[in-house]
């Protein structure tokens, strides 16, 4: 497994609409690997492939806590079939948004209908945190990030502040 380098927003590619995966093989499961240790090496819960650059419709999911064991959920060409009408409100993040937050409402509940990693299909309804991250992660194959949900001043604010991150890491101080 290999860990890829994992875009920055703002980034054309994160923009762009990822393309279905027409056959589960060595190939496709290789990058899922290398993506689930993308997102381990990056302390996230979740990944979309276009977050690496691969304009592939590939998430990876783990909702992994101190107290638990790695289970890792792969989602190949996933589509949300159902989603409540309740909505929750979780403050997210994004690897390609790193260490800044925002309050972002979306269904508490939704079913996804997706192949698994050995190319199973396989319908999942999943609440909460894990509603919440497979909407996050599918979002990205659509080229939606986030802060797309927020008011203009708040993205306004997240993007000068990730502006500001950048020049600070590319300082050099010998």
């Amino acid at each position: 497994m290999a860990v890829k380098k994992i875009l920055i927003e703002p980034n054309k590619i994160l923009r762009q609409v990822s393309q279905p995966v027409n056959e589960v093989n060595k190939e496709i499961q290789k990058l899922l690997d290398d993506m689930l240790e993308t997102m381990y090496s990056a302390n996230g819960i979740g990944l979309a492939a276009i977050q690496i650059g691969i304009p592939k419709n590939l998430i990876v999911i783990d909702l992994l806590t101190k107290e638990k064991k790695k289970d890792p959920m792969y989602f190949i060409n996933p589509k949300i079939i159902k989603q409540s009408e309740k909505l929750s409100k979780y403050e997210e993040g994004c690897l390609s948004i790193p260490n800044l937050f925002a309050e972002v409402k979306r269904p508490s509940e939704c079913e996804v209908q997706y192949l698994d990693y050995r190319g199973e299909k396989k319908i999942l309804k999943a609440a909460g945190l894990l509603a919440t991250c497979i909407q996050h992660e599918i979002d990205h194959l659509n080229g939606i990030l986030f802060i797309d949900y927020l008011s203009k001043l708040k993205r306004d604010i997240i993007l000068k502040k990730l502006s500001k991150q950048k020049i600070e890491q590319k300082r050099l101080v010998i």
